[in-house]
């Protein structure tokens, strides 16, 4: 199966959506697809999938940077944009500590969530049995990212998120997706 239809399935496209994806479609392709026929969530659920998770956390670090941030929120973005420019799993952990005690209630929470869920274990550091987060975790906590900062300015939400997909098909086309 290509990756497009699995990024597809795990991602929970809709059926209107998934009707528009065809197999042999780049990623750029589809994505656009999706975007030309008004599907932008869809656009970023399958996006968020196909990007490296370095990228997809990448991206998410770009979209907060540029907007008017509360302090939490840019205290999540912080660690998450630690964790990009050094991928260790003190940086991970500290990312997914910071989206736990959050609450999942900030756009901060959701970016650093993206960082946090990237890999590791999501038990706590002191179990010794490690959970490893599902491999689309991270595109998961992207979407919901990307949603919450497009929500910063309600009145303009649909263009906003629109406007985000912009910047990751770059990063999408450098990821050889």
């Amino acid at each position: 199966m290509s990756a497009i239809m699995q990024a597809s399935i795990q991602m929970e496209l809709s059926e209107p959506a998934s009707a528009l994806i065809r197999p042999d479609m780049s990623a750029q392709a589809a994505v656009q697809t999706l975007v030309d026929a008004g599907q932008v969530q869809d656009a970023l659920k399958l996006l968020a999938r196909l990007l490296p998770k370095r990228y997809a956390v990448a991206w998410l670090c770009q979209c907060a940077r540029d907007q008017a941030l509360d302090p939490e929120d840019r205290a999540g973005a912080s660690l998450a944009e630690r964790w990009v420019r050094e991928p260790n799993e003190s940086n991970r952990r500290a990312a997914l500590e910071f989206a736990n005690a959050g609450g999942y209630k900030s756009a901060g929470s959701w970016v650093a969530a993206a960082a946090g869920w990237s890999g590791g274990s999501l038990a706590p550091a002191s179990q010794e049995t490690p959970v490893p987060p599902a491999d689309h975790l991270t595109a998961c906590a992207a979407v919901a990212a990307i949603n919450m900062l497009a929500a910063l300015v309600l009145e303009k939400f649909e263009a906003r998120r629109a406007g985000f997909i912009e910047p990751a098909m770059n990063l999408l086309n450098a990821g050889g997706a």
